[in-house]
């Protein structure tokens, strides 16, 4: 049974504007409010007064009834005609049993036999979030497309924008069902490794081309009409090889356990049904069958690697292929390549609503308008956080010089490095006008030591408090809470 106390979950989504002022370190914490918001700065200042659950249950519901107006007025600020939309899908995984949108699907989360909640997320280039909406846990990625498509030439009325997506939702069917043809409706996406392997075998990518140029245009009859962008990262690359070599030897370390058991004196693993059963288990585990060469009689079990495939593979290491219907006079190849690369941002939402920051999970809510509600209000608070973030900048590790930083790019595909101010502010542990140098994490833990202290005198004469003489008192600020409280635009008031 679902806690009446779920609204905490939500409620501490607030926590990224909250922590600001307390009146207590103890206001928000990772599990929710432990404090009614009557006492706490946090319903002071918004003048909540005395709030319970059902009235925070009445206000989700009144917000998500809104939800549609107010992304249409995100998108007027954040989106334009001809604008990049970047659009990604994620899940989350759900604990209780009477959610109508719980349902098992493609698991991202690793926790197997729970059903789960799926949710996109829209962003402009800068990874601005703009909308999300929730989706049965068994929807397929793709299938999501065309409710976004909808929602940004529709709701949100703009004609000519151009969709990036990852190969797992603008695929094949999804270009050729919804998105070919129509008028102003752009795209980018990536090619499957299959489709990578099947252009270098007919010879549109001339892999030697790539020890002089990491990007190169190529054509294919495969995709009249489409623009294909092939790109090899040396890094990228070698971290494939690793990884594979990684998967290669455990696979065979479990491989040879099950040779050992087939060759045992004494209750040995015999019979080609069961043998092929613990290697089908192991090889899909690593997911490594195609590289192996696999025997299985009655009696026993051989394998060996397939050096051919494996050298075949190995040549394609670190080669994508970006597609797309945008045109070269819209955009060059290279401006193509970091439009799709701008899908980090996305990931970088998710990675903050899922596990940094403001932890969707686990979501108590049964009632299908309650979990819309309650994504939607983590989404918010996201939006929040992300310009708190482009505010606060200067005073965090993050890079805030991203011209010098793409200036020292050779090419869209090259690793990016650290601008020189970033680098400087890593090394001292300072910013350039002096100031420590935080995580967006630990400067909300410091400016949350800022306190009001309500200060009550007592009569000389009778020892009591008056409560017409009380007077508030904050904290004050360090200079490091002064900065950011001036880069958040936040005057303090007692």
């Amino acid at each position: 049974m679902h806690s009446r106390r779920c609204w905490q979950r939500d409620v501490v989504t607030a926590m990224v504007v909250s922590r600001v002022i307390h009146a207590d370190s103890k206001l928000a914490t990772a599990r929710g409010l432990r404090q009614e918001t009557s006492i706490s700065t946090l319903g002071e200042v918004l003048g909540l007064g005395v709030v319970d659950e059902d009235k925070l249950y009445e206000a989700m519901d009144w917000l998500v009834r809104r939800q549609g107006w107010i992304e249409e007025k995100l998108a007027g600020r954040h989106l334009e005609e001809g604008s990049l939309v970047l659009y990604d899908v994620t899940s989350s995984y759900y604990t209780g049993r009477r959610c109508p949108l719980a349902k098992h699907g493609h698991n991202r989360d690793k926790k197997k036999g729970f059903p789960q909640i799926v949710f996109g997320l829209i962003c402009n280039k800068a990874g601005c979030p703009v909308s999300v909406e929730v989706f049965g846990g068994d929807v397929a990625d793709p299938k999501t497309l065309s409710n976004q498509i909808e929602k940004v030439r529709g709701r949100f009325g703009l004609r000519r924008v151009i969709m990036v997506g990852d190969r797992g939702l603008i695929t094949e069917a999804r270009i050729r069902e919804e998105m070919s043809g129509v008028e102003g409706l752009d795209w980018i996406t990536a090619l499957r490794s299959a489709d990578i392997a099947a252009l270098a075998e007919e010879g549109a990518i001339q892999l030697s081309l790539f020890d002089e140029t990491g990007l190169m245009e190529v054509s294919s009859s495969r995709y009249p009409g489409e623009r294909l962008i092939a790109c090899r990262n040396p890094l990228l690359a070698e971290e494939r090889r690793r990884k594979r070599e990684e998967l290669l030897r455990a696979t065979e370390k479990e491989l040879d356990k099950i040779v050992a058991a087939t060759q045992r004196g004494k209750r040995g693993l015999k019979g080609k049904d069961k043998i092929g059963l613990r290697v089908g288990k192991v090889i899909n585990r690593f997911k490594m069958a195609k590289h192996f060469k696999i025997e299985i009689d009655e009696k026993g079990f051989r394998y060996e690697r397939d050096g051919e495939k494996i050298a075949r593979e190995g040549r394609l290491d670190g080669i994508y292929v970006i597609r797309t219907s945008v045109s070269e006079e819209k955009l060059s190849a290279q401006e193509t390549v970091g439009a799709y690369k701008s899908l980090a941002v996305v990931e970088q939402a998710f990675r903050s609503l899922k596990m940094i920051d403001l932890k969707v999970r686990p979501i108590r809510h049964w009632q299908e308008r309650r979990v819309r509600g309650h994504v939607f209000l983590c989404m918010l608070a996201y939006h929040v956080e992300w310009h708190m973030r482009a505010a606060l900048r200067p005073l965090l590790f993050d890079d805030e010089d991203a011209e010098a930083r793409e200036g020292q790019r050779q090419s869209v595909v090259s690793p990016s490095k650290p601008s020189p101010k970033a680098r400087r502010k890593a090394e001292r542990k300072r910013s350039d006008d002096g100031y420590p140098v935080h995580s967006f994490q630990t400067l909300l833990k410091d400016l949350a030591t800022i306190t009001k202290n309500q200060i009550r005198p007592r009569r000389v004469d009778s020892g009591t408090c008056a409560d017409d003489s009380c007077f508030d008192i904050l904290t004050t600020p360090t200079p490091l809470q002064h900065r950011a409280l001036e880069l958040l635009g936040v005057a303090l008031k007692a």
